[in-house]
């Protein structure tokens, strides 16, 4: 997948480096040796996520003090989303390359409101059913924390738990 990624489409998008991962401090852990595989998906561009102080939070103290495994992912850019759905790749987290599909947990960081359709559209770009109910057991738990879901009702039927309060003290 990283190969077909870095040859065939990233050539051909606006800002390839968002879809990378090789920026200074990332940290990889061994695939195999994770308690528990999660993802934090950013509903929005990567210029936008890295921005978001609460997800340095998290990625830091979970990779650095346990013995799972937190990756990234972000909302594409229009243009790469075409190109993921021509090429039939899923959406995919910068540290491994893996697809969120392969993930035990998804974690949404909800900013305001109307992220909520690129929560939806990540997850349709994973393989991922966007109603929970239409989920099995072998997909990933797909949660949400952040100041949104202090009023989870509007999106229950899309998510199977909420983190409400601070991320980093759950």
């Amino acid at each position: 997948m990283k190969d077909k990624l870095f040859k065939e489409i990233l050539p051909l998008v606006s800002k390839p480096v968002r879809y990378t991962g090789n920026e200074l401090n990332i940290i990889k852990k061994p695939w195999q040796d994770a308690k528990t595989k999660m993802v934090f998906a950013f509903p929005d561009v990567y210029e936008v996520g890295m921005s978001h102080v609460g997800g340095k939070i998290l990625y830091g103290l979970i990779n650095e003090n346990t013995d799972h495994l937190l990756e990234r992912s972000f909302a594409p850019w229009p243009d790469m989303e075409e190109m993921l759905r021509q090429s039939r790749m899923p959406l995919y987290s910068l540290e491994s390359f893996k697809p969120l599909a392969d993930f035990d947990v998804i974690g949404f960081s909800l900013q305001y409101e109307l992220s909520i359709t690129n929560c939806l559209n990540m997850l349709d770009l994973a393989e991922i059913p966007a109603w929970s109910k239409d989920r099995s057991e072998n997909q990933p738990l797909v949660i949400a924390g952040g100041p949104v879901v202090f009023n989870p009702e509007p999106f229950a039927d899309f998510f199977d738990a909420f983190l409400i309060g601070d991320g980093e003290e759950a």
